[in-house]
């Protein structure tokens, strides 16, 4: 014969005072946890997010970001008049060839931080659909002049239109902000490519954006770039090189495992507190419960069952408590190109039953103890408890 669930759920409610310390431990925990790998999400989803399914990115091959990248003018010239390269209205080659840099700039706040650079050839823009002007005006080449992420804006000094800033030597003008669409590109600065090889003496370019004809056109480009011996290069759909980019999120996902790992201890131990009180109150119930027929096991379970429940609550606490987070911009240096790396808080269906099956594991660690004991108390010892 089984306990019924309201029996479990009464008792929670009735105790509200003893048990309100363990919801919110529970909570705290759980928004913690829940807060730290949606910064992980979100850097995941900001690289799978960049790119257009239609573009293939070309780079070095053994480098691990565009800035780490050389292609040679020489390797550039063979790649536009390839047969899959699609082509504009006009009949250009709707190719870019891009100068990616470091350039280190003041915050607004205090300190510096690196931010990342990107020359983009004259279709560059056209290539990179998602990327909109959401003020000034796009740039002119040979005018030292640069769009910025409106979001890089937000964190650093001298990113207003109109202002100037000044960066291996040179004095550049901010004529525009552009969006990315909460991709990577909203992590970076544009300019004019050749203009961007001259200031920072590049001879080569960092990489070459390629729009393709269809799908077995970029099957053909990446497969004809890789046996190409002339040239040391390495092709793929640029959709598929971003969502690879995503290293700097791994060591936030261990960080949040450690921190939920750490802190559950103190929860686990808050809700044994919470539910030996519960057994030490009820010992007369628990001796009844036997008399009536209620076995061992039923009450072990029941006691699990109202440890759970009492921890599932915490948990609903902390998934709430973490919403308001979700979307907030925030920053941090990503491991492949050691620059700023604007994305958002992302709280996922996914992730908040993550925290609420952590926050029911939770508390039946803490009630196994506590619950074991209630269902060995001896009935006749329960019965005489004052």
């Amino acid at each position: 014969m089984a306990l019924p669930l309201t029996y479990n759920v009464r008792n929670v409610f009735v105790r509200w005072r003893a048990t309100l310390a363990t919801v919110l431990g529970v909570a705290l925990v759980v928004a913690v946890y829940v807060l730290v790998q949606s910064l992980a999400v979100g850097l995941e989803k900001a690289s799978q997010s960049t790119g257009d399914p239609r573009n293939v990115l070309i780079v070095r091959k053994g480098a691990t970001a565009e800035s780490s990248s050389q292609v040679t003018r020489e390797q550039f010239r063979l790649i536009p008049y390839r047969p899959e390269v699609a082509k504009d209205a006009e009949g250009r080659p709707l190719v870019s060839a891009d100068v990616v840099v470091l350039i280190n700039l003041p915050r607004r706040e205090s300190g510096e931080a690196n931010v990342l650079m990107r020359g983009l050839s004259p279709l560059g823009m056209e290539l990179r659909p998602q990327v909109r002007l959401v003020a000034g005006r796009w740039f002119v080449p040979g005018k030292r002049e640069v769009v910025v992420s409106r979001r890089l804006a937000e964190r650093f000094a001298h990113f207003e239109v109109g202002d100037r800033f000044k960066t291996a030597g040179q004095e550049l003008t901010v004529v525009g902000w552009l969006a990315g669409g909460n991709s990577a590109f909203d992590s970076e600065v544009w300019m004019d490519a050749d203009e961007a090889r001259s200031i920072f003496d590049r001879d080569n370019y960092s990489s070459v954006l390629v729009r393709v004809t269809d799908e077995a056109a970029a099957k053909s480009l990446v497969d004809g770039i890789e046996s190409d011996k002339r040239l040391p290069l390495r092709a793929d759909l640029e959709v598929k090189y971003y969502a690879a980019q995503t290293k700097t999120a791994l060591p936030i996902k261990i960080l949040g495992n450690f921190l939920a790992t750490a802190m559950s201890i103190g929860a686990i131990f808050a809700a044994m507190n919470t539910m030996y009180a519960s057994v030490g109150a009820r010992t007369r119930e628990i001796g009844t419960l036997r008399v009536l027929g209620f076995r061992r096991r039923t009450i072990l379970f029941s006691f699990i069952l109202e440890g759970a429940f009492l921890a599932l609550l915490g948990g609903v606490l902390g998934c709430l408590l973490s919403l308001p987070m979700h979307g907030y911009t925030t920053g941090t240096i990503g491991f492949e190109t050691f620059s700023e790396t604007i994305f958002q808080f992302r709280i996922t269906p996914w992730l908040v039953a993550q925290g609420l099956v952590f926050s029911v594991l939770v508390g039946v660690l803490g009630s196994v103890l506590p619950a074991w004991r209630a269902s060995r108390l001896p009935v006749i010892a329960a019965l005489r408890a004052v």
